[in-house]
């Protein structure tokens, strides 16, 4: 089931959430110092295109928490915003809403993706 559930999230909004996070990777890579939040970002893409099997398991310490800080001001509140947003508008029918909660997993994310590690579903 997790694997229908990807390809049809794939192509009806994954890939948008996909390429954000890829495009935000991109961006914190142009300098030196944004390197290691470039590489959590595209950590995070790979959950933003297939989400389905895949959980999310928050912890970290102070550094992760300064980093988180940093994120969020910079890039978190857009992504944030857009997961919302779409998770939003595809919790107005029944069928969409697996695909709601994917959205909200990945907005939750969005605004705290220091620390935090990605685990396969079993």
């Amino acid at each position: 089931m997790g694997c229908l559930g990807n390809l049809i999230w794939f192509f009806c909004g994954g890939i948008l959430q996909g390429l954000s996070w890829t495009f935000a990777g991109l961006l914190w890579c142009i300098t030196i110092i944004g390197i290691p939040i470039g590489r959590q970002c595209f950590k995070f893409a790979s959950v933003a295109f297939f989400p389905f099997g895949k959980d999310v398991q928050y912890g970290g310490g102070t550094i992760s928490l300064l980093a988180n800080i940093v994120w969020l001001i910079v890039s978190g509140i857009p992504l944030a915003v857009g997961a919302t947003i779409n998770g939003l508008l595809l919790c107005i029918t029944i069928i969409g809403i697996p695909f709601g909660l994917q959205c909200f997993k990945i907005a939750k994310l969005a605004l705290m993706p220091f620390g935090a590690t990605i685990v396969r579903n079993s």
